[in-house]
């Protein structure tokens, strides 16, 4: 199996919970997982892969315009039965803004994914960070909820 982790970051937050996810994955044998800045993702190469997911930060309010422009490109590949799951980090009342929105875009420029699971959404204290300690249990989680759904 293998897992593409791929992020967009402000300050460096969305990076980390994509690592911790990353490691969480990593833990399970059989499972390979590649960590990448979603501008450096090379999209004739994403076939391969049995799930994508992609991670942002919140910012002014919704998904950056490097993950929706992400989401677009991936809309415009052959893959088939691909599945994906998002995740984000936020501040305040932002709670799962850029998920629920790249969820919903994914539902409709690329119809040929599937959602894996839920979206998870990370607070961070300010927009500069740090990310809050309580949060980091839940990426883990995240990243075992994934295995889950994956392995037969």
């Amino acid at each position: 199996m293998k897992v593409l982790v791929a992020f967009d970051t402000k300050y460096g937050n969305t990076e980390t919970v994509a690592k911790t996810i990353a490691e969480s994955i990593r833990s399970v044998d059989g499972i390979e997982v590649t960590l990448s800045n979603m501008k450096k993702v090379d999209f004739k190469k994403l076939d391969g892969y049995d799930a994508i997911l992609i991670g942002c930060p919140t910012h002014f309010g919704g998904p950056t315009r490097g993950a929706k422009k992400f989401v677009d490109k991936l809309g415009k590949t052959d893959l088939k039965g691909t599945k994906v799951a998002i995740f984000d980090t936020y501040i305040k009342e932002d709670f799962e803004k850029s998920v629920k929105e790249l969820e919903k875009r994914i539902d409709e420029k690329t119809p040929r994914l599937q959602l894996l699971i839920p979206g998870l959404s990370i607070q961070v204290e300010d927009m500069k960070g740090p990310i809050l300690e309580n949060e980091f249990p839940k990426c883990r989680e995240f990243g075992k909820q994934v295995v889950s759904q994956l392995k037969p």
